[in-house]
């Protein structure tokens, strides 16, 4: 029984229509994919404009002549209720509602109507299905947070037997606890992993240090799928040494949908078949493939919540060679707010602290996580969790390489922790600036 699909139909989720329709879509040819993507813009424009009075004020009375002259929509925009924000026959009760996660310092609450997010499951089943990946039949290993609360964290139990996963709760990840993961690896199951970058991580670093292989303790996995946190490459390759699977990364967002997938050749797919992606400069100009910018998005599909021409707060460029039907995403760098202002007036993403720091100091695998916080204009603390505390020697490396790569004088205090303070849906925060 197709338990997960009978799931979505039941709460009033047409995934069999959206099945369909997402088969038309992929059907499309190359050619004639880029007056497809038009005229999907083009609808979804005059819906909007028609029966969004939101919408309709933030566009103002100024001509639009092209695509171009469409404002730039950000979190900022979205500060306000959502039965302001939502469209002409809509309401809470015949929309799917969530929240953001608040990660970009934005957080708002948004909607999808009912087929758009029927849309996103038939999106999220078709590119996990390369690797396959079936949500009616395929265990889930869910490494994600979880609600406290005695009510709601039953009903997201209930939700996890629906969907076919096992929940690990993030929000403890000593030796104990991860013994205990491992436990459950041993007797279920599990077709694929799936969750946050830094603790799955975590998990990896906890099988080296027992010289095991995940793959060989549960020869059922097909595939690891992480998701909300950068994946760095000497990262993925730990995960496929000591997982023994393919390591897959997502990025997507909730208020969207999955915004790139990495196929099975190892490229960065972005989703061209519901949403349309640009990569903007300051001045909200279109950029050449293969610079960076801003991306910005555009749901084709959701008339319940205008998300046209969104600013998502990341910063990624496009490979070269990406076409209308298959746009890759070359880089993804970092969100726009995650940016060092540093003393001389430079700016530098907030991951240059990150890449410099994250190479000398897991080298002998002691220290397990780090986040790093700039606290004043030349101050930055940086956060750990190790058995021990960093050496002399291993501070002046840091040091040496923050001054290289970013500049001189800066003011480095390292702070040693039990454990690292994550979001309230469990995600690690890798660089922060409070000023």
């Amino acid at each position: 029984m197709k338990l997960f699909n009978l799931t979505l139909v039941l709460n009033g989720f047409p995934i069999y229509k959206a099945q369909k329709q997402l088969k038309e879509i992929l059907a499309v040819s190359e050619e004639d994919y880029p007056a497809f993507l038009e005229n999907k813009k083009q609808e979804i424009l005059a819906y909007h404009l028609e029966n969004n009075p939101f919408y309709k004020n933030l566009v103002g009375l100024n001509e639009i002549n092209s695509w171009n002259d469409l404002p730039v929509l950000n979190k900022h925009n979205l500060q306000k209720s959502l039965s302001e924000r939502l469209s002409n026959g809509y309401s809470t009760k015949n929309t799917y509602t969530n929240k953001t996660s608040g990660s970009s310092g934005h957080p708002f609450v948004f909607a999808k109507d009912k087929y758009t997010h029927a849309l996103t499951w038939a999106s999220n089943s078709y590119r996990f299905g390369w690797y396959g990946i079936d949500f009616n039949s395929s265990l889930q290993a869910r490494f994600y947070g979880i609600p406290l609360g005695f009510f709601e964290n039953k009903k997201e139990r209930f939700k996890d037997f629906l969907a076919n996963r096992f929940r690990f709760s993030i929000f403890n990840l000593s030796d104990s606890v991860l013994e205990t993961f491992l436990l459950k690896f041993k007797e279920k199951k599990f077709d694929y992993v799936n969750g946050y970058t830094s603790s799955i991580v975590l998990f990896a670093k906890f099988l080296k240090l027992k010289n095991l292989i995940l793959k060989d303790i549960c020869p059922s996995l097909k595939v690891c799928i992480v998701t909300s946190e950068m994946l760095f490459e000497d990262d993925k390759i730990l995960l496929a040494k000591q997982f023994g699977i393919p390591i897959v990364n997502e990025y997507g967002a909730s208020e969207l949908d999955l915004i790139a997938f990495e196929n099975p050749d190892g490229e960065w797919q972005l989703n061209s078949e519901t949403l349309f992606i640009e990569i903007l400069d300051a001045n909200n100009k279109a950029v050449p493939n293969g610079k960076e910018g801003r991306i910005i998005i555009t749901s084709l599909f959701n008339k319940a919540h205008p998300f046209i021409r969104y600013d998502i707060g990341d910063i990624g460029i496009l490979e070269e060679q990406s076409t209308s039907k298959k746009p890759i995403l070359k880089k993804l760098i970092g969100r726009t707010n995650d940016i060092a202002h540093l003393p001389s007036g430079k700016k530098s993403p907030g991951l240059t602290f990150y890449y410099v720091t994250k190479s000398i100091i897991e080298d002998d695998g002691i220290v397990k996580e780090f986040c790093i916080k700039q606290i004043k204009i030349n101050t930055f603390e940086i956060e750990y969790v190790s058995d021990t505390s960093l050496n002399f020697e291993q501070i002046k490396k840091i040091e040496k390489a923050i001054t290289l790569y970013l500049e001189d004088g800066l003011n480095l205090k390292f702070i040693k922790k039990e454990k690292l303070l994550r979001t309230k849906s469990g995600k690690l925060k890798q660089f922060t600036s409070l000023i």
